[in-house]
């Protein structure tokens, strides 16, 4: 049934899944809202395989036609200091204003007024939106997510813009990494003081789940983040880089367009990278692969001895341990760039706030329906709907497992799913 585009849907999770009640007092838990959140999975079968389903990712489709505005925050973190763009989606049509030529497609900067009236007393709920590599606001998978949820009038949600991204500027010689968690902690912080009265959620896509989950991980039970979905999150780095590596479409193909997408960043800021780093930005200009990016540039920056390591470092599969949210993960099995090598389903089995959904078709960030609708959004918009307007939220107990570390007691040992090879002060 597969070759008819029909995708088989699994689902991995605690044995006692997390306990929630409905705001009508029924009782439920975690593993049955993502089951009944998720639909059947009919893909294109014109796009049979995982190859097909990401490289028709590339078609320019038009997708829903979102406006933003943007602001720029300036970073809190005392090393990690500089600026930073988060892009709101405008819900408001009277609010749509001609876009800013120089930045992405029906994007435009706040006015001051506009700046100095941000706030609100109001209850809707507030999603958080990570892009994927290179990505931004306008990422035709990311719009799909999230229009619905905008189009319905009952969300508001913004994208935190990775450092360099989407025609974003960059003010030191930093962009962004796979553990880089400070700007989304910075942008949730600040949207709990300035919208207390907003339920708070998280969506991450590709290299922003990793981050996002990273954070979840980070903050354990603090997070004000209510419940979040991540989406073709590449988990073990480490893995899914070997494995592109280990193909010929994999490494002359997947590698060289992430690589590409990368080098056209640095190269955009090649006058802050000449001015703050010790970069040699004529050699990054020479570079082909993802690979050769992160060792030219990731390492150097960050300081790890080399790309395998940070990849290592990076990875967000132990942070899933340490989830202490409702957690809704969705990976492709045939995904050709986040390999199903690198999905977590040991960790999944064992934590009752996360549940990983995996289709057997998909891609990366791809799931194609016929007419070209995108499969992925269904899931993402019917889980946040649940989470948000169904779930009693203060029912969430953050005490199940509530301790991060496991470890023998009679033979002294300790593991810690966020002890982490680089220390990095998360600025908490």
């Amino acid at each position: 049934m597969e070759w008819l585009g029909r995708a088989t849907i699994d689902f991995t999770t605690s044995p006692k899944s997390l306990n929630l009640k409905e705001k009508d007092g029924k009782e439920t838990d975690l593993l049955s809202i993502c089951r009944s959140a998720v639909p059947p999975c009919n893909l294109n079968p014109l796009l049979f395989n995982g190859h097909a389903q990401t490289m028709w990712t590339a078609a320019k489709a038009h997708g829903p036609q979102l406006h933003y505005k943007r602001r720029i925050f300036e970073a809190d973190h005392s090393e990690f200091n500089g600026s930073f763009a988060v892009d709101f989606a405008v819900t408001d049509p009277s609010a749509k204003v001609e876009a800013d030529p120089s930045l992405t497609p029906r994007t435009a900067y706040f006015s001051k007024a506009e700046l100095e009236s941000m706030g609100s007393d109001d209850d809707r709920p507030m999603l958080v939106v990570l892009h994927g590599l290179s990505g931004g606001s306008h990422e035709i998978y990311l719009r799909h997510a999230i229009a619905p949820l905008i189009d319905s009038g009952k969300w508001e949600a913004c994208v935190v813009i990775s450092r360099g991204c989407a025609n974003s500027k960059i003010t030191t010689g930093l962009l962004y990494n796979a553990r880089a968690t400070w700007d989304v902690r910075q942008t949730i912080k600040w949207l709990k003081k300035t919208y207390p009265n907003r339920p708070l959620f998280g969506l991450g896509f590709s290299l922003g789940a990793c981050i996002l989950t990273n954070y979840l991980g980070e903050e354990g039970s603090a997070t004000p983040l209510k419940a979040a979905v991540v989406v073709a999150n590449p988990w073990a780095l480490h893995i899914s880089s070997k494995m592109l590596q280990s193909t010929v479409i994999g490494h002359h193909v997947y590698q060289r367009v992430l690589g590409n997408a990368m080098r056209s960043l640095a190269m955009r800021h090649k006058e802050e990278l000449d001015k703050y780093t010790n970069i040699d930005t004529a050699n990054l200009m020479n570079l082909k692969y993802l690979w050769e990016f992160d060792r030219a540039y990731q390492c150097p920056t960050w300081g790890y001895p080399t790309e395998e390591a940070y990849y290592r470092d990076a990875s967000s599969s132990d942070s899933l341990l340490a989830v202490r949210i409702p957690l809704l993960a969705i990976n492709a099995v045939d995904d050709p760039i986040a390999s199903c090598l690198s999905l977590p389903y040991a960790e999944a089995s064992t934590n009752p706030y996360t549940v990983l959904c995996t289709t057997s078709l998909g891609g990366h960030l791809g799931w194609f329906e016929i007419g070209g609708g995108r499969w992925h959004g269904k899931p993402v918009c019917n889980f946040l709907n649940h989470m948000a307007f169904e779930v009693d939220l203060d029912s969430i107990s953050n005490e199940v497992n509530v301790k991060w570390s496991s470890g023998n007691p009679a033979y002294g040992t300790n593991f810690d799913p966020m002890r982490r090879k680089m220390h990095v002060n998360l600025n908490k």
